[in-house]
């Protein structure tokens, strides 16, 4: 089962160097493990696009308040939603805190 896990933007303190290298261990642990598929942060302005009657109609960004926009990202293979939460507990718990979602990805796996 593939899992999109996401961060909300906050207006949280830089992370401390230990925190930092916390993280990096446990990027590493999921990467070795074949658990991360993809990670990184997005640029919270963003372009929103949208169709409606056949006519697109594209937007630069930002939307919303920076708090409510997503800003990172991770990709994870596991064998259930509960390991899936699991793993976004180790991740807040090296964070602290902040705000995210857990969403299943359907579709053909590469």
């Amino acid at each position: 089962m593939r899992f999109l896990m996401t961060t909300k933007g906050a207006d949280a303190p830089p992370p401390t160097q230990e925190a930092m290298t916390e993280m990096a261990a446990f990027v590493e642990e999921m990467t070795r493990a074949g658990v991360l598929l993809a990670t990184g942060g997005l640029d919270p302005a963003g372009v929103h696009i949208s169709a409606s009657g056949g006519k697109i109609t594209v937007t630069d960004g930002p939307f919303t308040e920076a708090k409510e926009v997503i800003v990172s990202f991770a990709l994870v293979e596991t064998r259930s939603v509960e390991e899936a939460v699991e793993l976004s507990r180790r991740f807040w718990k090296i964070v602290g805190d902040g705000e995210g979602h857990i969403q299943q990805v359907f579709g053909p796996q590469d």
